[in-house]
């Protein structure tokens, strides 16, 4: 017997074999079972969801020998021969291949006739966007006033290109693209069944390449099956594709979490050996990089379509939110000069150092993990501007004023010494206030937007109490808590056991201590501005009004 590929030989033949598509696969049993039936129904949706299956399903529905029935026997000769696509009362069409009216009315002529043998004649017209204007004009007449012994399945993948006139005769169903997950589970079925060894990373890259059409990912599996000469594995069918394992991105991201550049290149290395395509490379670690982030934002979000959710959860714990973010963001503006890059691998490289090169301030954004060798470049205190040493504030005047200008008593005026900068955090104990230790234990991320919303109420012991304002238990995380502890234990050298409840705050948080901070800051620039020589000057003589005050950032 000669080979039947398995597109074929795995199609559906009843509603209960039918993966994914329950919404559609609901309405027409119930309409079945109800005997709630149209005259016509139009299936929409893209390559390989199922819309022809759906339709040779419900006509062998239609005119099974047992009865009208969402369950056909698959006995009886009708169903055997719609099976066998030889059933003589279905009729199907394709619609890119008789686009001329003529061949349309001469198919629409026999319409009137009763069928042969089953109860109905059910006319399949496949991708029926590709009727011409006069062809859908002809199929116009026969829906409106449809005899009754006729159905008409209509399929399409464009169903915008189709008139009012015809949709609004039709009962429509959008059939849904497939989740890689579902593709993946009936792939690794037809495996087991076909008694084929595989490798469950291959198989994932097999339903990843299908795009949500179940026969595409049946034509690559019989595409791999014949590469690897009847056994899958991960590295034949990466090779197949032109794509890379996904080991390959969990070692690039390895190497990125403790800033190890010659790791990096040494992925690069083994990955062109594979003759991958980089853009394809870029674009499956940003698909990590938006996974890790789901999954510190929302743990029980992160899904495990690749096998490999725990993978993500734990890379979670090693980068920073920030780390995160910026990488995903280098990622994409790499992604979109990758072309004009002089080499495509030149490129790739040069878009995993920008990652390890810029990096976020380690003052605001150190993550309470561990992180090895990650060392944040120095920044270069800023040297006082001799313009606004008089005073800790920026201020913004209105008039324009050449130094030719001002006055020789203003300019004469003696500036006041510059604010001292604020000094580096020092080592703090157990007993000092819990914003010196939030300070000193260096949270960055969400875990110090958790804690700076707290106050500590207690310490009995290595039990620590702290107490979140009940409108921010939003903030509240057993995982962000988690790094808090761990962070404090690390700092402290010393077992602490961390309690977070939410309550009626009756002291300062350290959010709010920097809020009324901030405020002082400003009123007292304000203050200084007004009451500076130099600005009271230019207002008096040049009419100049102050826009703005903005106190001036100190660098440590």
């Amino acid at each position: 017997m000669s080979y039947q590929v398995l597109a074929r030989k795995w199609r559906p033949r009843n509603f209960e074999e039918m993966v994914g598509q329950s919404h559609v696969l609901r309405a027409l049993i119930n309409a079945l079972n109800n005997d709630r039936l149209h005259h016509a129904y139009l299936f929409t949706g893209t390559r390989g969801v199922g819309k022809t299956t759906i339709a040779r399903i419900l006509a062998k529905s239609l005119n099974c020998e047992q009865g009208i029935s969402a369950t056909p026997c698959g006995e009886c000769s009708t169903c055997r021969e719609v099976d066998e696509g030889r059933y003589i009362d279905l009729i199907e069409v394709d619609a890119a291949s008789r686009t001329k009216v003529d061949e349309t009315r001469e198919l629409l002529d026999n319409v009137q006739y009763a069928p042969t043998r089953g109860r109905y004649k059910v006319y399949l017209i496949d991708e029926v966007h590709m009727f011409s204007n006069h062809s859908f004009n002809a199929l116009l007449k026969t829906l409106e006033e449809p005899p009754p012994h006729v159905k008409f399945l209509l399929a399409t993948t464009d169903p915008q290109k189709l008139p009012v006139t015809i949709l609004s005769r039709c009962l429509q169903f959008n059939l849904k693209a497939l989740p890689q997950e579902q593709i993946h589970d009936y792939l690794t079925h037809i495996l087991e069944q076909e008694q084929i060894q595989a490798e469950q990373p291959a198989v994932r890259q097999i339903a990843r390449a299908a795009h949500g059409s179940m026969r595409d990912g049946l034509s690559l599996l019989d595409q791999a099956i014949a590469f690897s000469g009847g056994e899958l594995n991960e590295d034949d069918v990466c090779n197949m594709l032109g794509v890379i394992g996904q080991h390959f991105v969990v070692d690039l991201l390895k190497a990125l979490a403790v800033n190890d550049a010659a790791a990096v290149l040494a992925c690069v290395q083994a990955m062109s050996e594979q003759s991958v395509d980089y853009e394809v490379t870029l674009a499956d670690l940003l698909a990590m990089l938006q996974r890790i982030a789901i999954a510190q934002a929302v743990p029980d979000a992160v899904d495990d379509s690749q096998g490999d959710r725990e993978t993500v959860l734990a890379f979670a714990e090693q980068f920073s939110p920030e780390d995160v973010q910026l990488f995903y963001q280098s990622g994409l503006i790499g992604r979109r000069d990758l072309p004009l890059a002089p080499q495509l691998r030149g490129g790739f490289e040069m878009v995993l150092l920008r990652m390890l090169a810029f990096q976020p301030d380690s003052g605001t954004s150190q993550s309470a993990g561990p992180k090895q060798g990650r060392t944040p470049a120095s920044t270069p205190a800023k040297k006082p501007d001799v313009s606004t040493a008089h005073a800790p504030a920026a201020a913004v005047v209105s008039e324009t004023v050449t130094p030719e200008s001002i006055p020789v008593d203003a300019m004469a005026a003696e500036p006041t010494s510059p604010t001292t900068p604020p000094q580096p955090v020092a080592t703090v104990t157990a007993s000092d206030d819990w914003s010196s230790i939030i300070e000193a234990i260096g949270l960055g991320g969400m875990e110090q937007l958790l804690a700076s919303n707290c106050t500590l109420t207690s310490r009995e012991g290595s039990q620590w109490n702290l107490v979140l304002g009940s409108e921010h238990k939003q903030l509240h995380n057993d995982r962000f808590e988690k790094r808090i502890e761990t962070a404090l234990q690390d700092y402290f050298k010393e077992k602490i056991k961390l309690s977070i409840e939410h309550g009626e705050q009756v002291a300062e948080t350290p959010a709010m201590k920097t809020v009324r901070h901030n405020e002082e800051r400003q009123q007292q620039a304000e203050t200084e501005v007004a009451n500076d020589s130099v600005v009271q000057s230019l207002q008096d003589r040049f009419g100049a009004t102050v826009q703005a005050v903005k106190p001036i950032e100190q660098n440590t």
